[in-house]
């Protein structure tokens, strides 16, 4: 009995030893799963794609020599909108991930400017027709001191880039086409069109343009047009592409008629969009770029490149996408639920969003949101300002460890999209605060910024001393709230204080009544009395009305129609207190 006693136990313990790595391995799991769980977005993505380089012998000898590229473009067309921004700062924010991870990363941002001018532009004059159908760089700047049409419209965003904290190496696809970064590329393609026409045969049917046509766009020798050209054969020994210059090209640009043969090299021209896009990552050996949604539909362009760059051009995809699936792009950015759009017109031009939000707001909106989510933001809508800054001064606190987060993993969160949405060093310590709503009070009590920081040093809100990067941070809260009040605050948050003589005629004309005057007059003794907060106000008030048999909603709409001749305004106590000595003077001569 003991014997098998002794047999049981000794079973059971190798047993356990057979099950002890599977334990620890369940355990190690779990633990990259939590931590995974609790990493941000542009963190996650940067570690999967080390992941995937390190699983790639032959993208992981690439990287080794160019580094993690990280890619965007943008045609030059018009005045470029801010839901290209979304984009930017999306990768923006993988690279700094992926350097924060010891990699070496960089954002390339290219401007497609050897695309054709294929609608006029509503900003410019119908005499800019005649330019339909030519590169964007062979087009003159419709403003003076800018290398070209595309030039210009390019360096009216990026010129913003510092001042957003986006690091990004600009370049031009023409110029990389020039530079003959493509060449191998556009041989490659050449020698395997009939595999390209297939992939658009299958996507797409026969009759697809891209299913009967050679892959390149020539710049027209003698019109300079590259629209209205097409290819009619490759000669593969000679390097030679033949091709014509017609008006059936294309409806919107008409053809000189031109025939010749050409080299496809060093920027005689160009790939379609979608082949281009495939023949950028290897050519630039890209590891990751993302796109909008509208790209990544099944079939689209996505998919379209990614089936060449994997079957034509044998390169492995960049993130999202995988040698065998498209992936998810992100989602649009929306101002008024309207997806923002260069060609249609609408919404604001991201050279212009500073003029909406401070730098490091504009960051946060897009560094918080996870680029699958809907973003959907208008500076017009009170409700949305200022909710906005209130949880980026949150997400501060919670960061200098003034406030608790929720839990431990949302206090991990909100750090780390504290630390990717500044414009520069993050600050040593946390810089003065001053809530937006409060802000554009004072703004509006005190006239101007030395009027508003006098009522801040009054009510104690800043020290007297005040200097350096807290006094940079109230002047600049201060400035925003001024902006947002003058441009685009509703009437509810807007006021001005009124004068004496109004508070007289008030009183003469019968307007308050006499309950509520001496109500007022009350209000105005007790808070000379002594220093008041502004919780102990607020129930004075009502302390007052209990008092005296005031209505308190006649009491609260008297107040305000004395201080600022509206029903409602700011908290009432609170503005009390901001006004000071003029609220006194107000309720003692309505009385």
């Amino acid at each position: 009995m003991a014997k098998k006693q002794e047999q049981k136990q000794k079973k059971e313990k190798r047993e356990q030893k057979k099950t002890a790595p599977n334990a620890k391995k369940i355990q190690e799991q779990k633990m990259q799963e939590h931590e995974e769980d609790i990493l941000h977005w542009a963190d996650h993505i940067a570690k999967e794609v080390k992941a995937r380089v390190d699983a790639d012998p032959k993208l992981k000898k690439l990287v080794e020599k160019q580094g993690f590229i990280v890619y965007d473009e943008k045609t030059p067309s018009g005045k470029i909108h801010v839901g290209s921004g979304r984009g930017w700062i999306i990768h923006d924010a993988i690279a700094k991930a992926m350097r924060s991870q010891g990699m070496q990363a960089t954002f390339i941002l290219s401007s497609d400017d050897i695309d054709p001018y294929d609608k006029p532009n509503k900003e410019l004059p119908s005499d800019w027709d005649k330019y339909l159908g030519m590169p964007f760089r062979n087009m003159p700047s419709p403003v003076p001191g800018y290398e070209h049409f595309g030039d210009y419209y390019f360096r009216q965003a990026t010129e913003k880039f510092g001042e957003l904290g986006i690091e990004a190496e600009l370049e031009s696809t023409g110029e990389q086409y020039e530079k003959g970064i493509f060449n191998k590329a556009i041989k490659t393609i050449l020698d395997n069109h009939q595999k390209v026409q297939a992939i658009y045969k299958e996507l797409y049917g026969e009759e697809a343009g891209g299913a009967n046509k050679i892959p390149f766009n020539v710049i027209c020798e003698k019109c300079g047009k590259i629209a209205t050209t097409r290819a009619t054969h490759w000669d593969a020994k000679k390097e030679l592409l033949a091709y014509e210059c017609k008006d059936d090209v294309v409806k919107w640009a008409q053809g000189c008629g031109h025939t010749g043969k050409v080299s496809p090299y060093n920027g005689n021209g160009k790939f379609p969009w979608k082949v281009e896009w495939a023949a950028k990552w290897p050519s630039k050996t890209v590891v990751c770029e993302l796109a909008g949604k509208d790209h990544f539909t099944h079939g689209g362009s996505r998919t379209c490149a990614v089936k060449i760059s994997s079957e034509v051009l044998d390169y492995p995809p960049p993130y999202p996408s995988t040698r065998t699936e498209t992936g998810d792009g992100y989602e649009f950015f929306t101002i008024g639920g309207q997806k923002m759009s260069t060609s249609k017109g609408i919404g604001v031009a991201f050279a212009d969003i500073t003029n909406y939000l401070p730098p490091k707001i504009v960051r946060y909106l897009l560094i918080k949101t996870r680029p699958h989510a809907v973003l959907s933001f208008d500076p017009c809508k009170d409700d949305d300002i200022i909710f906005l800054f209130d949880r980026y001064d949150e997400t501060e606190r919670i960061y200098f460890k003034k406030e608790k987060a929720s839990n431990p993993k949302e206090a991990k969160m909100q750090k780390r999209i504290y630390e990717l949405s500044q414009v520069g060093p993050i600050p040593k310590k946390m810089p003065a605060q001053i809530s937006f709503v409060f802000a554009s009070v004072v703004i509006q009590t005190g006239l101007n910024e030395e009027g508003a920081l006098k009522i801040l040093r009054r009510l104690g809100h800043i020290p007297e001393d005040l200097e350096g990067h807290d006094m940079h941070a109230v002047m600049e809260r201060l400035h925003d709230a001024k902006r947002w009040v003058e441009r685009f605050a509703s009437e509810r948050y807007k006021f001005e204080v009124q004068s004496i003589g109004h508070a007289i005629k008030l009183r003469e004309d019968g307007l308050i009544g006499e309950k509520e005057r001496k109500a007022l007059l009350m209000v105005a003794q007790t808070v000379k009395k002594k220093k008041w907060d502004e919780k102990a106000l607020h129930d004075e008030f009502y302390h007052i009305c209990k008092k005296l048999n005031v209505d308190v909603k006649a009491f609260f709409q008297s107040a305000y129609k004395v201080l600022i001749n509206k029903e409602r305004g700011p908290r009432l106590a609170s503005f009390v207190l901001t006004l000071g000595d003029r609220a006194v003077q107000l309720f003692e001569n309505v009385a």
